[in-house]
């Protein structure tokens, strides 16, 4: 059965532009002149692949059975940095369908995904997300912050978008996958009110999360907390010995107990500060790992988008002085590790 599908070739061109000049600024997707056919047959799973694993996950919870799910980026890899191996490219261009984060987080993919979407559908799944949602920081202008999914409300929208992506792609499933959606946006916005509970327990003054790069900015405005990142929104920006004696003025101005390394940023960054604070006497400790540009291991709680997210809110609250359930919200964490 063939399905017309309109391509977001003009987003993903955008993004590439602007990741090569930061420039372009953010551009919302555009119908393509001509469609895209590509063959499905519903009775037989078809392949999508996703960038990264938060994209991956969303996907797999809205089409169910209907299709097989990989993503391309794995645990611990960071995708700002990324560059697609000939087996990812072998991948994209095996696939019915591409789902990708956007926001210029594959910056590096872009080439690709141009190539790709000339052939087959390849939707982002933040382009539902309005233009006042998305932070772009001051010192990035033009560049917006991808990491939406920090703020599960922002996460929200993208599942709304991959359930209209699927049922362009395959209507006669339409039905399902718009059920499939409203049961896991109800699992998403329980965790969105965990959040918020849990995190307003932790004392006002040291309601501060100090990490290797800016990828917890949405997580921040969303659950009132103060966020610092040593670097900045990619990890492609570079430290400098000033950005550690400013968090170091902080941490002792503030008496900040804990800082987060990130499990898939070097954590060199983060040692430097803390030996920074040890240099004026003020000991704080790593208060954990936390995932913020990819999830945990596959097969794990963490390595669903809700367990990389139970994990962070409850490890921040607990390391930070607050109250949560030393098993997160669903009970399956295990933060010894």
């Amino acid at each position: 059965m063939k399905h017309p599908i309109k391509y977001t070739l003009p987003l993903i061109a955008a993004g590439l532009c602007a990741a090569l000049a930061m420039s372009c600024g953010r551009s919302e997707p555009a119908p393509s002149s001509e469609a895209v056919q590509t063959t499905s047959d519903p009775a037989t799973p078809y392949a999508i692949v996703a960038t990264v694993g938060m994209v991956g996950d969303i996907v797999r919870h809205v089409v169910g059975e209907h299709a097989t799910v990989k993503n391309i980026i794995g645990t611990g890899v960071d995708p700002h940095l990324y560059k697609p191996t000939r087996n990812d490219v072998v991948a994209l261009q095996g696939a019915d369908v591409i789902f990708y984060s956007g926001l210029l987080l594959e910056g590096k993919m872009g080439d690709v995904l141009i190539k790709v979407a000339r052939t087959k559908p390849v939707f982002a799944v933040t382009e539902l997300i309005p233009q006042e949602f998305v932070l772009e920081p001051a010192e990035f202008a033009g560049h917006p912050d991808p990491h939406v999914w920090m703020d599960i409300a922002g996460w929200m929208k993208a599942v709304e978008a991959v359930n209209r992506s699927l049922a362009e792609f395959d209507p006669a499933n339409s039905d399902m996958y718009a059920a499939n959606a409203e049961r896991y946006l109800g699992e998403l916005a329980a965790l969105d009110t965990y959040a918020k509970d849990v995190i307003a327990t932790i004392p006002k003054a040291g309601r501060m999360l100090i990490t290797a790069h800016d990828a917890f900015n949405y997580f921040g405005r969303a659950y009132d907390i103060d966020v610092q990142g040593i670097q900045g929104i990619s990890t492609e920006s570079s430290a400098g010995l000033q950005d550690i004696r400013r968090l170091v003025d902080i941490i002792t101005e503030r008496d900040i107990k804990a800082v987060f390394i990130e499990s898939s940023v070097p954590d060199k960054n983060v040692r430097a500060l803390i030996e920074g604070a040890a240099a004026r006497g003020k000991t704080v400790t790593v208060g954990g790992e936390l995932y913020s540009d990819a999830m945990g291991n596959a097969g794990s709680y963490e390595g669903t988008y809700i367990g990389m997210l139970d994990h962070n809110i409850t490890l921040v609250t607990r390391a930070l002085g607050g109250q949560a359930p030393e098993k997160g919200l669903n009970g399956k964490l295990n933060l010894s590790h």
